[in-house]
């Protein structure tokens, strides 16, 4: 259960976040130079292909949980690109010459209306570029986006708050080894083998502050599973924290550092597997972006603890008693699901249990997202546009008929737990790591 005390404190916590932000004191001539440098030096092949590929059809509208939601061109997703836009045509493109007369140039004040677009009204969720018929990836250019805006000192005081402290303590809300010592502990209490810190293991799992302070079920659920598989596991004191605040808000040098924290832990034990655990942007961090920051291949497997239930389940590894009379709807966080794949191994895991795992009608890589990702959870003034898109995901899951919802992202299950809360919601937001381990058939201690 998660501890409402705490979790009471966290929205506190958050509510006062920008507060704890930097100052950052730039010319606006700056600034614009910042921006400008980062998003010419973005703009490779790809991304000028995607900029010059919209054809204005309106289709990416239609498939943004915000735009849907208001009557706003400004929160269509591709007018979200249009700064970058310009500035290809007007710098870069084969016709900058005829396009710079006729094009004006980027100031301060574009960048400070684009800090919202790109980062309130946008959550990198994908959904836009599945139904675009030109196949543009405008999560990419909004993330281009974000890079810009950050070097210019204009990303959310809520993320830069959180992005200043994991660069400059490697923590992330206060939570540091000693936090984590004392959760493990609680668990060890509770009659659950916990490894720390053990100097040789093949697999690495790592935790998030969120699971550290408000969904220790969780950590203690996902021990259990991996005690159950009979893996050589272990947590580390120096590289545990697997949500990257670097990512989120634009800055890659502290995404760099977040990484080759938990690689350098990986590389020392030797492992073979790192084990991200119920966090959706910290899976393409380490999986996807994780071998590019660090400069070389990843000697191991990078596998979301949805993913490997999956798989532990299919290669008979793990045991469910089955039999539970429930039914539940799995909500596919957006960077696990729709950018990850990670579809079939969540719901392999719940039919198991014997859950009734019921399907909207848009689901899998058309699911809608939460309305939170990408750190939308944490920005104060981005609150109204969460809860109109919380509004799709209620009707979503009353829609199926589902008495529960289930996720594998804790940053989602924060957003539909708020969204419940606020609109006297009565269907259980549930963790998908904590559902399948309170259903394990376990071995004795004679056998493990």
């Amino acid at each position: 259960m998660m501890d409402q005390a705490m979790y009471q404190q966290f929205g506190d916590a958050v509510a006062h976040l920008a507060a704890q932000a930097p100052k950052v004191d730039l010319p606006d001539v700056e600034r614009v130079q910042r921006a400008k440098a980062v998003m010419l030096r973005k703009i490779d092949r790809n991304l000028a292909v995607d900029l010059d590929a919209c054809v204005r059809c309106g289709y990416c509208a239609d498939a943004c949980q915000f735009s849907v939601q208001n009557d706003d061109p400004d929160l269509i997703p591709t007018r979200k690109l249009d700064l970058l836009r310009r500035m290809w045509r007007r710098e870069v493109s084969p016709m900058a010459w005829l396009w710079r007369p006729f094009t004006p140039d980027v100031d301060a004040d574009d960048l400070r209306q684009w800090q919202a677009l790109c980062f309130d009204s946008c959550t990198e969720c994908g959904r836009c570029s599945m139904v675009c018929p030109m196949g543009i990836n405008i999560a990419r250019g909004v993330n281009v986006m974000r890079e810009a805006l950050a070097a210019a000192g204009l990303a959310p005081d809520e993320l830069r708050a959180v992005q200043s402290e994991q660069d400059a303590r490697g923590t992330v809300f206060g939570a540091d080894a000693s936090h984590l010592a004392q959760t493990v502990e609680r668990v060890r209490q509770r009659g659950v083998t916990v490894h720390l810190d053990k100097p040789r293991a093949k697999v690495l799992m790592l935790t998030t502050v969120l699971d550290i302070l408000l969904f220790q079920d969780a950590l203690e659920a996902t021990a259990r599973v991996l005690n159950a598989a009979g893996l050589d596991w272990t947590l580390r004191s120096n590289g545990y924290e697997a949500a990257n605040f670097g990512l989120l808000s634009g800055v890659e040098e502290t995404q760099k550092k977040a990484s080759e924290a938990v690689i350098r832990q990986a590389l020392e034990i030797g492992a073979e597997m790192v084990i991200v655990p119920e966090c959706g942007h910290a899976y393409p961090a380490l999986r996807w972006e994780g071998a590019e920051v660090h400069g070389a291949p990843l000697p191991f497997r990078v596998l979301a603890i949805s993913e490997l239930l999956g798989e532990l389940v299919a290669q008979g590894k793990l045991e469910l008693r089955g039999g539970v009379e429930q039914s539940v709807m799995f909500h596919d966080a957006c960077k696990l699901g729709r950018h990850g794949g990670v579809f079939e191994q969540p719901r392999l895991a719940l039919r198991a249990t014997g859950a009734d795992v019921r399907e909207p009608r848009d689901t899998e890589e058309m699911n809608w997202c939460c309305g939170g990702g990408a750190g939308g959870f944490l920005i104060n003034r981005a609150a109204p546009l969460r809860a109109q898109a919380f509004a799709i995901k209620r009707a979503q899951v009353d829609a199926s008929g589902a008495q529960a919802v289930v996720t594998s992202c804790g940053s989602c299950r924060l957003n539909l737990l708020a969204g419940a809360e606020q609109t006297q919601w009565d269907k259980p937001v549930l963790s998908l790591v904590e559902f399948v381990a309170q259903n394990l058939v376990e071995p004795s201690p004679q056998q493990a």
